[in-house]
């Protein structure tokens, strides 16, 4: 699977967030959630995935071209969404 983004996301969601998109592999394991984004018509079918990264849950957008996974943002879970990821993921056990 490869990875892209775009350099001036990556620099202010690293600003905004802490979280770089170069550490977003390793969010991409048999653990992680995925669903579809249906918040907004994006014209390209975009998707939130939830998983782990150093310890923490995060929330990646993410769109797919072909082989290549292109990175929208990355940022740390909400109490919310970990608390779903958490027994999501418990379930699964």
């Amino acid at each position: 699977m490869q990875f892209e983004w775009d350099e001036r996301k990556r620099t202010s969601n690293r600003e905004k967030h802490g979280i770089d998109f170069e550490d977003a592999p390793a969010v991409f394991s048999p653990d992680m959630i995925v669903f579809e984004d249906h918040r907004r018509e994006y014209g390209e079918q975009r998707y939130i995935g939830m998983g782990t990264l150093c310890g923490r849950i995060v929330v990646t957008v993410f769109t797919v071209r072909g082989d290549t996974v292109r990175i929208i943002s990355m940022r740390k879970a909400n109490r919310r969404e970990a608390a779903y990821y958490e027994k999501t993921t418990e379930d699964r056990s």
